[in-house]
């Protein structure tokens, strides 16, 4: 049964706000290794090396205007929220918001990484500070922008992206 977005975003942020509490032994949908064979250390490790794979493979799928690659890694159900108050819930629907970018390809995307926190094989959050220029167009906008993802089947997909504007420096 499909929920309301509003559910569905205070679901996300209390999953959220759980990532500094204490790793349970996940089991993994899919990957490599059992838990088994890693040991729940190995388990972490391997995790957070598929977080920062997944998590690198997003933003960088959208600065190379790959828009399949890019939609690929969101969840069913993502909800993004723009930094003017947009809610966009949806893969399909957050790609659409998107559109020009991937069409027009005359964008520029870079970031830096402020922080992260993973919870095992459950939910992880990273912080960037990232800036969006259309050079041609004299447009730049930055953000802080944070992205909650969460691990099914095997894989990290994000499930809440959302940005605040900042002065651009």
């Amino acid at each position: 049964m499909r929920g309301t977005w509003k559910a569905r975003l205070v679901a996300a942020a209390g999953a959220a706000s759980m990532i500094g509490a204490a790793v349970a032994s996940p089991a993994i949908a899919a990957g490599p290794a059992t838990e088994r064979q890693l040991g729940t250390a190995g388990l972490v490790q391997w995790c957070a090396r598929k977080f920062d794979e997944a998590q690198r493979h997003d933003m960088e799928s959208f600065r190379d205007f790959d828009r399949a690659g890019w939609e690929a890694g969101h969840d069913d159900d993502a909800i993004t929220i723009y930094s003017n108050g947009r809610i966009v819930q949806g893969r399909e629907a957050i790609g659409e918001s998107q559109r020009n970018h991937f069409n027009n390809r005359n964008a520029t995307w870079t970031w830096t990484e402020k922080t992260r926190a993973v919870d095992g094989c459950s939910t992880g959050t990273i912080v960037y500070d990232a800036t969006y220029a259309i050079p041609s167009q004299g447009f730049v906008i930055r953000q802080i922008i944070s992205v909650t993802y969460t691990f099914k089947q095997g894989k990290w997909l994000t499930v809440v992206d959302q940005g605040t504007q900042i002065p651009v420096s």
